[in-house]
C-alpha cells in the first residue's frame, strides 16, 4: 500500500488552522527565493480568518499529522501545500484531483521560480495563460496564471 493510499483526506475543522499555518509557512521557506512577509500570528490570523472562513478547505492526515491542505473557491484552488518531507508521495494530486472534481474549469497562480509546483500543475493538466511581473502579488514575485479545461 502506498504512502497516499494512508493518508485521510478531510474537510478542515477551526482547530486545524494551527497545523494548516504551520505547513504554509514551512513550505513557503523552503524556498529561498520566497520573501518572509508575516509573522507566525498573522500567518495564522490569515488561515483563521480567511482561508477557513472563505473557501472549502481539505486537509491531508497521515497518523494523526495533517501533511497538506488545499483551499479552493469556486473554480479556484487558492492555496495547496504540503509540508516539507510530503511531497512526492501523491499526496498533492489526491487534494488536487478530489478537491477540483467536477470542476469545468480550475484556475491558479504559481511562482514562475517554483519549478516543482510548474512541472506538477503541467503534469495535472494545467496550462499557462500568463505569465506576469510580479505587480499583483504581495511578495513582488513573476508568476504564472494557469488553467485546466476539461
Amino acid at each position: 500500500m502506498s504512502i497516499a493510499a494512508k493518508v485521510v483526506l478531510r474537510p478542515a475543522m477551526s482547530s486545524d488552522a494551527g497545523a494548516i499555518a504551520k505547513i504554509m509557512r514551512a513550505a513557503l521557506a523552503s524556498f529561498d527565493w520566497v520573501p518572509v512577509m508575516h509573522t507566525p500570528p498573522e500567518d495564522l490570523a490569515f488561515i483563521n480568518g480567511v482561508v477557513l472562513l472563505r473557501h472549502h478547505v481539505t486537509v491531508a492526515e497521515a497518523g494523526g499529522t495533517i501533511a497538506g491542505f488545499i483551499a479552493v473557491s469556486g473554480e479556484w484552488v487558492e492555496q495547496l501545500y504540503l509540508g516539507p518531507g510530503w511531497t512526492g508521495r501523491g499526496i498533492g494530486s489526491r487534494l488536487l484531483t478530489e478537491a477540483t472534481v467536477g470542476l469545468p474549469v480550475v484556475k491558479l497562480y504559481c511562482f514562475q521560480s517554483n519549478t516543482g509546483a510548474r512541472r506538477f500543475y503541467e503534469r495535472h493538466g494545467f496550462r499557462v495563460e500568463a505569465l506576469r511581473s510580479g505587480v499583483n502579488n504581495e511578495e513582488g514575485l513573476p508568476d504564472i496564471f494557469y488553467v485546466r479545461r476539461r
